[in-house]
């Protein structure tokens, strides 16, 4: 008897696959491989070819194309392994509500999903919702995305009466960390395009992402005992702050919105004699994005003319762009993801990601790829919550996608 996407999501909520970003390895965590070769054995199972896991984690599996369907563009469907460790994947317990009655959900100890704070909870009651139990998060980003592919995986290799193109599947490693795309095989893969199966409420459809760079600022100073410090003592720790207030202040990450980038302080660290901070800079215009880069620099160079040459070092690096200038010459996926989402029912609700996806990168590397809904919300930490109707939906609607492109062939 075949599983219920819930009861697999449940299933694969229980692995601790937590990355971690300091820990220079890939994957970054054991326990993404071993979710991984779980799964690889599970799509062996099921008939799928060519199933491997690569020393790296990433997993690859695909349904060949149906006899008279071999000119259709093959299709692939991403989701990631690993989650946020932001809040603890560690120990999860799943808790399922059913006919949830609209109210409050206690999770224990100080957690509590209330209407109050978040007003969408109201449009969920009667239905099945899915949370951990106050002390980590749940893992729905991605684990509703890999079950949903995996129920989807099951369907289509138990119907070979379906046309299809071929059908191309992978589970990648450290998406959270932004290495998801780092040693992804696009050609071994074999899609033309593809989707990856990562966002949030029913409906959601996204091929905007934020442009992203990181940037790390080190300021060096002298330290003087405080007795004897006048005129020579240089505090990294102050001139941090006084760097940090020469940027732009409503660019702040709780002072923005929708399509408005910022600049978001992420860690910081020092003492008199050192300071490091760590920041990531996003904003889905390229121009502005390239302006918010500028003002770090300026920032920089102003604090060096005023304490010396070397006062502050400053690293920036671009971690990935908008992956909508490469979606729009092939809006096909998003017109059939569109159609295919209205075919089951769901009104689309395309929306810009204040954020990025495997997708973000791997359109650049030749893989035009948007991204769709799981059921997923409040992700990365202790409140998450998945709706199970809306994680139930994903096989779905990647069989209506599939039908589409079972229709037509590249030109």
């Amino acid at each position: 008897m075949k599983e219920t996407v819930l009861e697999r999501f449940l299933r694969y909520v229980t692995y601790d696959t937590t990355s971690d970003p300091e820990s220079g390895a890939h994957p970054s965590t054991p326990g993404q491989l071993v979710l991984g070769k779980l799964l690889a054995e599970e799509l062996a199972a099921l008939g799928l070819s060519g199933v491997r896991q690569d020393a790296f984690g990433y997993v690859y599996a695909d349904l060949p194309a149906t006899p008279g369907r071999e000119g259709c563009p093959a299709i692939g469907f991403i989701a990631h392994l690993d989650t946020s460790c932001a809040v603890s994947g560690k120990d999860v317990k799943p808790r399922v509500i059913r006919d949830y009655d609209g109210g409050e959900i206690v999770l224990g100890g100080d957690a509590v999903l209330s209407p109050a704070e978040f007003p969408e909870l109201a449009e969920y009651k009667g239905l099945t919702i899915v949370t951990a139990g106050g002390d980590t998060l749940l893992g729905g980003d991605d684990k509703a995305g890999v079950a949903g592919i995996m129920a989807f995986a099951e369907h289509l290799a138990a119907h070979p009466e379906i046309p299809h193109g071929r059908i191309c599947i992978a589970f990648t490693p450290d998406e959270e960390i932004g290495e998801g795309a780092d040693h992804f095989d696009v050609p071994g893969f074999g899609a033309r395009f593809a989707y990856t199966v990562d966002g949030g409420a029913a409906g959601e459809l996204e091929y905007e992402t934020f442009n992203a760079a990181a940037a790390d600022v080190v300021i060096h100073g002298k330290s003087i005992h405080p007795g004897s410090a006048k005129g020579k003592m240089v505090n990294a720790i102050l001139l941090a702050m006084e760097f940090h207030a020469m940027l732009p202040v409503f660019e702040d990450p709780a002072c923005t919105s929708g399509r408005e980038g910022f600049h978001h302080l992420d860690g910081i660290n020092g003492s008199v004699e050192r300071a490091a901070c760590a920041y990531i800079i996003r904003d889905h215009d390229r121009a502005l994005f390239e302006k918010k880069k500028e003002n770090f620099r300026d920032a920089a160079a102003y604090l060096n003319r005023k304490y010396g040459a070397g006062t502050v070092e400053l690293d920036i690096r671009d971690s990935y762009y908008n992956m909508k200038e490469q979606i729009l010459p092939h809006f096909h996926l998003i017109d059939n993801a569109r159609a295919a989402m209205e075919s089951l029912g769901v009104e689309p609700k395309i929306l810009p990601v204040r954020g990025g996806t495997d997708g973000s990168r791997l359109s650049y590397m030749g893989l035009p790829c948007p991204n769709l809904f799981t059921g997923d919300h409040n992700a990365h930490g202790r409140l998450e919550y998945v709706v199970a109707e809306q994680m139930a939906l994903i096989p779905d609607l990647l069989l209506e996608i599939v039908k589409k492109y079972a229709e037509w062939t590249e030109k």
